[in-house]
């Protein structure tokens, strides 16, 4: 049963582009799945049947899981049967009828334009080499909303500031995106002072965008300690690189901007992903758009 399961989720990697995070979360949900077969005596996934899978869920319910959590390995097992299908091993696929339970979507918490203002002149409180990158970090972030996976993942290739616009690499498709004249600004100086100073820990080059103090490509985790320091200091304990995207989304909507394009900016699949936004929740009070984004180009 785990050369099939390994399988399928080399197949989420490598053919649907899953990132390493979703497909780290399908492990869990369906090796517990694994788990509650072989505890039942089911030794190949051919035996499976919708029982299989309806006491498999019963059994997570006993157990009080919350409902996001069930309809995430719904979805899990769900996509895991189609592929067993697909693939041979089952004649039919036993979840085909079976429907995944309803998870009232909260709305996306954003920050209010004053407090992106804040967040933003930060770094400028403190020298060295370091704050200039976050400056730049926090910048990009706030203009494209882009996700921290692709904000750590960005090279020096993908930017270009003359024609100012940066190149993401995103889940579905690479996308290309406008910097605003704050963003185009902070990575210049970033790129001219601060990055040389970090390259310089480092005996070999790396070509990414954003370095950490060794001289090495900034990981997710080290973007989430800067971050939360920052958000310390403004005293805004809910702040998360999400966040910043989702101030980014309901900021272009509040100030107008059409909810394709802020789709096509996002990379979101579906638009109503990025309908959500239109009724977004803010820390703190509301504040009018402000010039830091750039405008939406068709």
């Amino acid at each position: 049963m785990r050369d099939l399961l390994d399988q399928f989720l080399a197949y989420l990697a490598d053919e649907r582009k899953l990132s390493a995070n979703t497909t780290s979360a399908y492990r869990t949900d369906l090796e517990q799945f694994s788990a509650f077969l072989h505890a039942h005596g089911r030794g190949s996934w051919h035996d499976l049947t919708r029982d299989d899978v309806v006491a498999f869920l019963l059994f997570l319910k006993e157990r009080r899981y919350a409902t996001s959590t069930l309809a995430r390995r719904t979805a899990a097992v769900k996509s895991f049967c189609e592929y067993l299908q697909q693939i041979g091993v089952l004649a039919h696929d036993p979840t085909a009828d079976l429907e995944s339970p309803r998870v009232d979507r909260t709305p996306p918490l954003a920050i209010s334009v004053v407090q992106v203002d804040e967040l933003l002149e930060l770094p400028l409180r403190t020298s060295g080499p370091e704050a200039l990158r976050d400056k730049a970090m926090l910048e990009v972030l706030y203009a494209t909303g882009m996700r921290v996976s692709e904000l750590v993942a960005l090279n020096l290739d993908d930017v270009n500031l003359e024609a100012e616009y940066i190149r993401c690499n995103g889940r579905n498709r690479q996308r290309q995106l406008p910097l605003s004249p704050s963003a185009v600004t902070a990575l210049e100086e970033y790129l001219d002072i601060a990055r040389p100073q970090l390259a310089r820990n480092n005996r070999h080059v790396d070509p990414a965008l954003f370095l950490n103090h060794r001289g090495k490509r900034l990981t997710r985790q080290g973007f989430w300690l800067i971050l939360k320091r920052y958000a310390d200091q403004l005293g805004i304990h809910e702040l998360t690189p999400h966040t910043l995207r989702h101030s980014f989304a309901a900021h272009m909507l509040a100030n107008g901007a059409d909810l394709r394009s802020v789709q096509q900016l996002l990379g979101h699949a579906s638009i109503s992903t990025t309908q959500i936004y239109q009724q977004v929740n803010q820390v703190g009070s509301a504040g009018a758009h402000r010039n830091r984004l750039a405008e939406v180009r068709d």
